[in-house]
Formats: structure tokens, C-alpha cells, sequence
């Protein structure tokens, strides 16, 4: 049975880089999912809590000011004891300050317990997609 998938955007932490969330959910409501937009300067416990008070699928964090691993380090964890063990965990942008290298960025977020890591030219196609999958493989059918 096919559902409205809810689907969790903002930018983490005190990062104020928005136009790309904006981007990303304007998207993904063109595909057909429901989007709750958190927008800026979103603590991660706040992405947590929307998500239980909408049983939102999926949550796509976007971070630029490189301090991502700071503000979602334990955060699969967190969202295990708030009973979110299901929701699909995606970031992207620039996670580390300076010039990172993306496999190492992208090992490191996968081991905190995110399902999807993008570097920040990302085809937003490409992780609908993605996310799209990630979706069936969890037995979600999306509209």
C-alpha cells in the first residue's frame, strides 16, 4: 500500500546556510512527499522531536559551516531512544572544516548511523532516488 511519505529538512546546529534546504525540499514536495521544513539554526533534538510528533520516514540534515559532526554526533542513537529506530538518517554538504576528504567524511557519518552521506554538489534527483529505495527497502511504498 503506497502512503504519503514525511520527510524532515533543515540545516543543523547554528548554521544559517538555508538556500540549500530550500532547494531540497522544494524538491522533494514537487516529487509527491510531505516536507516539514525546519529551516536554520535547527538543534538536532529539535529534528528528533519532529519526528516523533509526526512519524516523519526520513530526515535529510544539511550542514555548510563544516560542524556537523559535532552537532549530530550519538544522533542515531538519540533517535533510537526516542523510538525513531526506522527513519532514514541523510546529510549532506561541507561536514568537516577545511578541505575534508569526502570518503572519509562519508565513513565517518555512516558509522554515526547515517544511511545516506552527499557531498555539496549532490543531485537532489539522484538522492530522491535514493531515498526512494532506501524507502522500499524499509517496506515504504511512497506515493
Amino acid at each position: 500500500m503506497s502512503e504519503q511519505v514525511t520527510v524532515i529538512t533543515g540545516t543543523v546546529g547554528v548554521d544559517a546556510h538555508v538556500i540549500g534546504t530550500k532547494v531540497i525540499s522544494r524538491a522533494l514536495r514537487d516529487a509527491g512527499f510531505n516536507v516539514i521544513e525546519l529551516g536554520a539554526q535547527t538543534p538536532a533534538d529539535e529534528f528528533i522531536k519532529v519526528g516523533q510528533e509526526t512519524a516523519a520516514h526520513a530526515m535529510l540534515i544539511s550542514s555548510l559551516y563544516g560542524m556537523a559532526e559535532l552537532d549530530l554526533s550519538g544522533f542515531r542513537d538519540k533517535c533510537v531512544e526516542a523510538g525513531l529506530d526506522e527513519v532514514l538518517l541523510y546529510v549532506g554538504g561541507i561536514l568537516g572544516v577545511g578541505r575534508t576528504d569526502f570518503a572519509e567524511d562519508q565513513r565517518k557519518f555512516t558509522a554515526m548511523g547515517f544511511d545516506r552521506v552527499y557531498p555539496p554538489q549532490a543531485d537532489i534527483r539522484a538522492a530522491i532516488g535514493d531515498l526512494r529505495h532506501d524507502l522500499t527497502r524499509v517496506g515504504v511504498t511512497a506515493e
